[in-house]
């Protein structure tokens, strides 16, 4: 008589990331990507150890997604997670059964470790814990003698960690919502052929960038947000002398972890939206559109309307007719409402802040990177994250042409910023003269 096989974990997903799976596909891959450069090439054979190390912590990310009735459920997987070159662009859609079933995808390329991640799993913010132990680990099997003590003293906060879905915790079933009714200006011009990928990374000296914000009373956020905008009116909106009255729309991830007690892994973010009507407001000058942001920025990140944005998304993933309908009827119907809601946003930034590395690993380490899977409608989507004196500004692109990125570079340049450029080729270099 054969043993009987252990039943499987399983939970089902958050709020936000049960829309994921069911709009993604190989054209919206609803994937994010973040990558450590080092002083030093990768071991593939310590890459792929300290993988394992870091999964045994973190339960939440050795899953796969499985299909129930109604909706998608995470269930424990019971395979080893893939290691391997880097060979493709980044944030392409993750097949999982080319991935032993799981939702992220870890390789490496000379010097860089990269974690893909499918954005139902977690957010930015939980997934750099995540991929943070996983650089903390690989370092320490690398360098056993010179981190012995620093491996020691690291104290080890997975069991802090849960998977509750903290929407569900927090949301306010009275809040009305907020939601803009007016469709975004979307970008110009030709596709990139055969579906590669632009990226090019603009890395930013902090202290001038720092200095101009403190100047002009802003955040490095607002700031950096009211170049983007600034760019794109330059570069694009007036480039192909676009008539639309439209809005250059701006979404701006907020960790709502900052708004409410949550230790969970699993996705707990919520938007706001800065919309800038061109003409009607006249934001013909860097300074008058940074004045907006900052104005935008400080009404829609009130606490009150952080919990209407969450709360009206909240309603949407319980209301009973939703719920109640098949989940091979719901993907059609999800799939045609997500991408007429896509058109309501031009363009999204996500900054995930300040990456803290303790103690001898920063020795190791030249800086990290963020990068969000561009697409069809948000042909253009940026992140930024920073380590030390260094913030890395990522633009990745589907379109032909880079002049959005040559203006918010030369914006900085001429500003007395130090920006050095890196990018994967597919586009020229923005930092070399006309």
């Amino acid at each position: 008589m054969k043993e009987k096989e252990r039943k499987l974990d399983w939970r089902r997903l958050d709020n936000s990331a049960k829309i994921f799976p069911i709009s993604a596909g190989r054209k919206y891959s609803t994937v994010f990507r973040l990558s450590v450069v080092l002083n030093e090439n990768v071991e593939p054979k310590m890459l792929e150890k300290a993988v394992k190390e870091t999964l045994k912590k973190y339960a939440a990310f050795k899953v796969r997604m499985k299909s129930g009735f109604f909706w998608y459920y995470f269930e424990e997987n019971t395979k080893e997670p893939i290691v391997e070159i880097e060979k493709d662009y980044p944030c392409n859609y993750i097949d999982p059964n080319k991935n032993n079933g799981y939702l992220f995808k870890v390789t490496y390329f000379n010097n860089k470790i990269n974690i893909d991640i499918f954005h139902s799993l977690t957010d930015g913010n939980s997934g750099n814990v995540f991929f943070r132990e996983i650089v903390y680990t690989y370092l320490e099997l690398m360098h056993p003698e010179i981190l012995k003590e620093e491996r020691k003293a690291r104290k080890i906060e997975a069991s802090e960690y849960n998977t509750e879905d903290s929407y569900m915790k927090n949301y306010d079933k009275k809040a009305k919502g907020n939601s803009s009714t007016k469709k975004a200006y979307t970008l110009k011009g030709k596709y990139i052929p055969l579906q590669a990928k632009s990226v090019i990374h603009e890395i930013i000296d902090m202290d001038k960038l720092k200095a101009l914000s403190k100047e002009k009373e802003a955040t490095i956020t607002q700031y950096l947000t009211a170049v983007l905008i600034y760019s794109i009116y330059k570069e694009n909106y007036l480039r192909y002398k676009s008539k639309s009255q439209k809005p250059i729309k701006v979404c701006i991830p907020v960790n709502l972890k900052k708004y409410f007690p949550s230790k969970t892994m699993s996705n707990f973010f919520s938007y706001i939206t800065v919309e800038a009507q061109m003409q009607k407001d006249n934001l013909d000058t860097f300074d008058k559109i940074l004045e907006f942001v900052k104005k935008e920025f400080k009404e829609k990140l009130e606490e009150e309307e952080i919990i209407k944005t969450m709360s009206a998304n909240v309603k949407l993933g319980t209301n009973f007719f939703i719920k109640a309908i098949p989940l091979f009827l719901k993907k059609p119907i999800v799939r045609l409402s997500y991408l007429e809601i896509r058109k309501y946003t031009t363009i999204t930034y996500s900054n995930i802040g300040r990456i803290g590395i303790i103690g001898k690993y920063k020795n190791y380490i030249k800086y990290f990177l963020m990068l969000i899977a561009p697409e069809n409608v948000e042909k253009i989507k940026c992140s930024s994250c920073t380590f030390e004196n260094k913030m890395v500004f990522t633009f990745t692109s589907i379109l032909n042409d880079n002049n959005i990125e040559k203006g918010f570079y030369n914006f900085l340049k001429e500003k007395g910023i130090n920006v050095e450029i890196e990018s994967n080729g597919v586009l020229d270099d923005i930092s070399k003269e006309n």
